[in-house]
């Protein structure tokens, strides 16, 4: 009898624990679908964007009127004003990146390694901008909170690099909102788990036909004087675009 008692036992403790393993994968699995969905949302077969981009610190502020159109995995970034930086171009086709200065009439290609480094003096990176890193393949996304911040209902998101994935965040930090899956805030980690960038998200509003976060504020916590923030414009999704916009001879072209 007591035997019984004790396989039973044995018995209740594994169902729990199958439980609570398919109920974490259910969750991670829901979390991953969250987190990619927030990742495409400027986003989709394709789109055109019209933004403005401040950049202010200690020597004042500086204005950048931008055009971004994205296809799949190709993007196009592109200065429209001021004069003196219009028409300096950002191309990304599939893993290539090329980056235009119109004043030395020169394309280059750019280096994986410098992708990273900031755009045109701003808190954003090359990176940033044509979504270079891919998080649902590059890392692992796992609950870390669930519940009301701040008198909102929150999921928040940790998200660890997988083994062998290159890149260069030890951790990033995500806040979304439960209602309506938009993003409150990323947070960027080094290596050693240090806090290096905050990325914030606000005045959420109705952009071709889909809800987005029409203001973008990037900072470094090393520079307490200084952020970029980036306020969409226009954006209008699934427009035709042709191929030859992501191709090298386009690149001079304003």
């Amino acid at each position: 009898m007591q035997w019984h008692k004790i396989v039973v036992a044995i018995c209740l403790v594994l169902i729990l624990l199958s439980l609570d393993q398919t109920a974490r994968a259910t969750d991670d699995r829901r979390a991953q679908e969250i987190v990619e969905r927030v990742a495409r949302l400027y986003s989709s077969k394709s789109s055109v964007a019209t933004l403005q981009m401040q950049i202010s610190g200690e020597d004042g502020t500086r204005d950048l009127s931008m055009k971004i159109w994205t296809q799949g995995e190709n993007a196009l970034v592109r200065i429209v004003r001021p004069e003196r930086d219009a028409g300096t171009a950002i191309l990304k086709t599939g893993n290539d990146i090329w980056y235009y200065l119109p004043k030395s009439n020169r394309t280059i290609k750019t280096p994986g390694s410098t992708t990273m480094t900031s755009w045109m003096g701003s808190d954003f990176t090359i990176d940033d901008l044509v979504n270079g890193s891919s998080l649902i393949r590059d890392y692992s996304i796992t609950t870390s909170f669930k519940g009301m911040r701040d008198g909102v209902a929150v999921y928040e998101y940790f998200l660890e690099p997988r083994p062998g994935a290159a890149v260069v965040w030890g951790a990033i930090v995500m806040r979304i909102r439960q209602a309506d899956s938009m993003p409150v805030y990323q947070l960027y980690y080094d290596e050693d788990r240090k806090l290096v960038r905050e990325l914030t998200f606000s005045k959420y509003k109705t952009m071709g036909g889909r809800l987005i976060p029409a203001r973008v504020v990037m900072k470094a916590i090393d520079k307490p004087d200084q952020l970029t923030a980036i306020e969409y414009k226009d954006v209008v999704f699934d427009a035709p675009i042709s191929e030859e916009t992501f191709s090298l001879p386009n690149l001079p072209k304003r």
